[in-house]
Parts: structure tokens; sequence; C-alpha cells
């Protein structure tokens, strides 16, 4: 299984029955702000329904799909399996719904909500999701310019030097895979 991700917002949208349905695919580190955004942006929405994956330290990956008045398991749920099926993970998609005055009923809300998420992800570039870890580098000051032009040429970044008497100690930040070859 090869998870991917996003960089930057993306959109979808799907119409049914004239009820509206726009989704915001966004990096988990925008969720809370879009939300507040979208709120304020679409008072008239009858339902902002949410879905996220993230990857926690210990390897589990943390999801859940929200409804937001939605008939449950309608709307969440199905979002959130859209993500899954795509192998996202730390995004989140945001879908306003505008009613249009006809109810879709439970499996017409499951296709409209994850039709929605599944447009914003077709229109998205995924890109191969590559955990970020840190790792301290201890060298001696004869090794420490060697030491750093590894680090250089395996794309990761110094993101703190500790001299002491016997050398340096270095926190390098990158892939995991990256790292694995320090």
């Amino acid at each position: 299984m090869t998870l991917k991700t996003i960089t930057r917002e993306f959109e979808g949208f799907l119409e049914d029955r004239k009820s509206r349905f726009l989704a915001h695919l966004v990096p988990l580190e925008l969720f809370d702000q879009r939300l507040e955004e979208l709120r304020k942006e679409h008072k008239k929405a009858a339902h902002i329904v949410t879905a996220h994956r993230r990857l926690l330290e210990d390897d589990r990956i943390e999801e859940s799909g929200k409804d937001d008045g939605e008939p449950a398991g309608t709307s969440g749920m199905p979002t959130l399996r859209v993500l899954q099926g795509a192998e996202l993970i730390n995004c989140a998609v945001l879908i306003v719904r505008y009613f249009g005055g006809t109810k879709l009923g439970g499996g017409g809300l499951a296709r409209a909500y994850s039709g929605a998420a599944q447009d914003a992800i077709n229109n998205a570039e995924l890109v191969v999701f590559q955990k970020i870890l840190t790792q301290k580098v201890k060298a001696g000051f004869a090794d420490s310019s060697e030491v750093e032009r590894k680090i250089e040429m395996l794309g990761l970044t110094v993101i703190a030097r500790d001299y002491t008497e016997d050398g340096v100690t270095l926190t390098v930040e990158g892939p995991e895979d990256a790292l694995s070859q320090l």
C-alpha cells in the first residue's frame, strides 16, 4: 500500500436534484482554519460534512467522518471511505451542501457526498506520502564536513547544530528512507 497526500487545497463539485455539494480537499494542517472560513463564507449552507485521515507517530491511522446533521452514516462515513480508497493520508475533505428542495434519501446522500469527494480527489495533484522524521547525528570536528556533505546529498535538512568539545551533534530532518541511509 503506497499512501498518498496533497500539498495544497483542491476543489470538487457535484449537483443532484438542485442540491449542490462543494468539496474542499485540504492538507490536514489547514483543516480547522478552512472549516471556520467555510462556515463564515457559506452561512446559508445546510451542512458542512467532514472526513479526515492522519498518520500517528506510532504508524496507526486516526480517521473520522462527521455527518454535521445529515442522517447518521449517510455522509461522513461515505466521504471517509473515498479517502481510504484513494489511500490518502494527512488530509481532510470538507463538503458544503446547499439543499435543493428535494430529499435525496440515504443512498442518494451517500452517492452525492462520496461523488463530490471523488471529484476533488480527481482534480488533485497527489504525491507519494513520505514520513518526515528527525534524527541526531554526532560527528567529530574532522568528520563534520563530510557528514554535512552526505546530509546535503541525501536531501536532508539540518535543523540544529550543537557544538561540544568533542565535535558537533546535528539534528537532521527528512524522509524516513533517506534518514536510514545516514
